[in-house]
């Protein structure tokens, strides 16, 4: 999958948030704060080609049924679709 907007991953106070970089800081408007889960499927989006990709590495890492995991992805991946942040 690729990342179409700079996006820098950090860690504050606990909380993993999303900082837009570069050019995106035009488009976007604002933090975005992940879930340890959401984080999670940050951090394997640039080696991920599918999103059924993102879900095995998903079950690999976690104790979760599949059918968890692929709405979890898909919610993911939905709002960073929405935000032009992903193809």
């Amino acid at each position: 999958m690729e990342i179409k907007k700079e996006m820098i991953h950090r860690q504050l106070a606990g909380d993993n948030i999303l900082v837009p970089g570069g050019n995106a800081v035009l488009d976007l408007n604002g933090l975005f704060v992940m879930t340890e889960t959401g984080a999670f499927i940050w951090s394997v989006l640039p080696e991920a080609e599918t999103e059924e990709d993102v879900v095995n590495k998903m079950l690999e890492e976690y104790d979760v049924d599949k059918e968890t995991a692929q709405q979890d992805v898909k919610d993911f991946l939905d709002r960073l679709r929405t935000y032009g942040i992903i193809d």
